[in-house]
């Protein structure tokens, strides 16, 4: 058997209705992480679905239980050779709230529906369909190599990433010697666009800051107190106005990032943000000046305001609040210091006139990415070419946030994202659905890759593979 057999293999998982049968059984199960009572539904799509999968396929599995009593770990392990690549890979089977009744003519968000080019459900696009497509490719290249994979593997599924993955450092730092590897490769978040195969090495860090003015219990009128009472919303919009202008630029130097090096800027010259015609367009004269879309997106920093609120905004009265709040998050690159950002945005804040108004800072997510001169980059994107006759668009970083950092910085592991989404993929939302045309190629990509992998004497030099 050959690449290209091992590559047909794959397509076949979709053209028979194989992989659809598969993914359809696996976003039945109810696995919303933030609904506490789905324990036993995370724990059953590890038991009952994954496990036994993994089981075909010659991995011994076991389950590792939450340190800090969230949902179930999944650690799955093949062993071929001592002298063979290892590689880690990486899903979660939890999703966000499947949003009953809100989908297009009353789809089911728990079956898959396949309309035209899109296949409905919740979790097809994040992320049941992405490690689905990834274990239909490690059963693709063990078939067509007569029931070997020609490298080592092993694959950790969590249960609590849409809760910000709350033990997944401890747990992997708790079994660095079971997870040690020379690759990790992994399948999240979306490609640059439907039609470009994509390879990102890490992710950018997020911080929410709540904003908070109180000034007095209660609404007063605003016709007997209007002009004698310090409005909390105007003080609140013009605090905010102070940190990111109209155009969304940053106006506080120790938000932005470093200076983007040639490096950075090389390798997202020919990236181009495009969207489709049912994605939003970009807006003109946005966002950092001087940089390309692809820039501002992947190598910049970015404070958008997620939620404001003063009143009510459905009743509104006549009167003047007496509080505000905002929830504002910052979007951050490697490089950016933010140990303690709700300090400087409070000295910030209190230089310009804003004493009053209190700064917390929750729900961090770390920025990490591996260095774009570790040779499993060229690798990467080489095997995604040579399967795709496409030149993948290689990322510094993922726009979003993902817990890259426990495999690129507490694991000390090469990390590399390859995307079976796209951006309209509808995620965290009404109509998530992925798209059959990048689901084929995305099997065959995976299929390429594995199969590469297996052709190795030995792993790649690790050196210079990941940067902070």
């Amino acid at each position: 058997m050959t690449r290209a057999d091992a590559i047909a293999r794959a397509h076949h998982e979709l053209h028979s209705g194989a992989f659809l049968a598969e993914l359809d059984r696996r976003v039945a199960f109810q696995t919303e992480s933030q609904n506490p009572e789905r324990g036993d539904v995370l724990r059953a799509y590890l038991e009952q679905d994954l496990q036994p999968a993994f089981s075909k396929l010659d991995f011994t599995t076991r389950l590792i239980e939450s340190p800090g009593g969230k949902g179930p770990y999944l650690l799955a392990e093949y062993k071929e050779s001592s002298s063979a690549p290892t590689v880690l890979m990486y899903g979660h089977g939890d999703v966000v709230d499947g949003m009953v009744g809100e989908w297009r003519d009353n789809l089911d968000p728990w079956r898959t529906t396949t309309v035209g080019n899109r296949v409905y459900g919740r979790g097809t696009a994040d992320n049941k369909g992405q490690h689905s497509i990834n274990l239909s490719a490690l059963r693709a290249v063990r078939e067509a190599r007569g029931g070997r994979l020609g490298f080592n593997a092993k694959f950790i599924v969590e249960t609590g990433e849409e809760i910000g993955s709350p033990d997944l450092r401890q747990v992997c730092e708790s079994l660095r010697d079971e997870l040690s590897a020379d690759l990790f490769l992994a399948s999240d978040g979306p490609r640059l666009s439907a039609e470009r195969p994509t390879l990102f090495l890490g992710c950018r860090g997020g911080i929410r800051i709540h904003l908070d003015v109180n000034l007095r219990e209660g609404s007063h009128h605003s016709g007997n107190w209007g002009g004698v009472l310090a409005n909390p919303a105007t003080i609140l919009a013009s605090a905010i106005a102070t940190l990111v202008d109209g155009n969304g630029r940053l106006l506080v130097e120790q938000l932005k990032p470093p200076r983007l090096s040639n490096q950075i800027r090389a390798a997202l010259a020919d990236v181009k943000i495009e969207p489709m015609p049912d994605e939003p367009a970009l807006s003109d004269n946005w966002g950092e000046e001087g940089l390309s879309a692809a820039e501002r997106l992947y190598a910049w920093n970015t404070l958008e305001v997620l939620a404001m609120s003063a009143g009510n905004i459905d009743k509104t009265a006549n009167a003047i609040p007496g509080r505000a709040q905002a929830v504002l998050q910052l979007r951050f690159v490697v490089g950016t210091k933010v140990d303690n950002i709700a300090d400087v945005i409070r000295a910030h804040l209190h230089g310009k006139g804003f004493p009053m108004i209190e700064v917390q800072a929750t729900q961090r997510f770390a920025a990490s990415r591996t260095d774009l001169e570790s040779p499993w980059v060229n690798w990467t994107a080489e095997s995604i070419r040579k399967t795709t006759g496409k030149a993948p668009a290689v990322l510094p970083n993922f726009g979003g946030s993902l817990p890259n950092d426990v495999f690129s910085d507490a694991l000390g592991l090469p990390t590399m994202w390859v995307p079976h989404s796209y951006p309209g993929c509808s995620q965290h939302a009404p109509d998530e659905h992925i798209l059959l045309s990048v689901t084929e190629e995305a099997l065959g990509i995976m299929a390429g890759l594995f199969w590469d992998l297996g052709e190795m004497p030995r792993a790649l030099s690790s050196a210079a593979s990941h940067g902070a």
